[in-house]
């Protein structure tokens, strides 16, 4: 792991986004650490490394796009600086039937046949990456990648594949306990506990 990649795993656990101990995570499965990545825009340095690190990644996997999506709600923010930075036009997607207005579930200008990258902070099962697929696939988008800054590696990889798009991850759960263990964030204890579990149900 490049080291300015790894400082920034560090200051991540130091912030708290990174904790240990029993969760519950948003796909209703239990979890012995959880990575909660909504304060890193109150933290303007912080969110602009981050948002380098997502440009840095695409770039090195040579990842072409028209526009970009974030989903509600904690990628928006990252996905809204990501589309700056990169000079993309930016849209987002509505979870819930919208009554008003346009009633669109996509907020944001969206062509027929624009290739839009789908952003996200974390995946899981991938279970949300896959529904922004589906809905901007509806309105006509092509989709062909999505961006986290870390898989968790419980399936998103596996499953987004299925839909015929590729999961591209800044780093992975993996890689990102290991180097907290090295910097002495986390137990000998923790580390074991964490490591087995993204082992037992890690997507390959």
């Amino acid at each position: 792991m490049k080291e300015r990649l790894r400082d920034l795993m560090g200051e991540l656990a130091e912030r708290g986004c990174i904790r240990i101990g029993k969760y519950k995570l948003t796909s209703s499965q239990s979890s012995p650490y959880y990575i909660d990545l909504r304060t890193i825009p109150s933290h303007p340095e912080l969110f602009e490394r981050v948002c380098d690190q997502y440009i840095h990644t695409l770039n090195e996997h040579g990842v072409g796009f028209d526009r970009i999506a974030g989903i509600p709600t904690a990628s928006i923010p990252l996905a809204t600086l990501l589309a700056y930075k990169t000079k993309k036009p930016f849209l987002y997607l509505r979870k819930g039937e919208r009554l008003h207005g346009t009633r669109s579930s996509v907020e944001g200008e969206l062509n027929p046949g624009d290739v839009v990258l789908v952003v996200d902070d974390v995946a899981t099962t991938g279970r949300s990456l896959k529904w922004a697929v589906e809905v901007l696939r509806g309105h006509g988008a092509e989709v062909a990648h999505a961006v986290v800054l870390v898989d968790r590696e419980q399936g998103a990889r596996k499953n987004l594949r299925n839909e015929g798009v590729e999961l591209i991850a800044v780093t992975t759960a993996k890689e990102l306990i290991k180097e907290l263990y090295l910097r002495g964030n986390i137990s000998n204890e923790e580390y074991r506990k964490v490591m087995d579990y993204i082992e037992e149900g890690r997507d390959v």
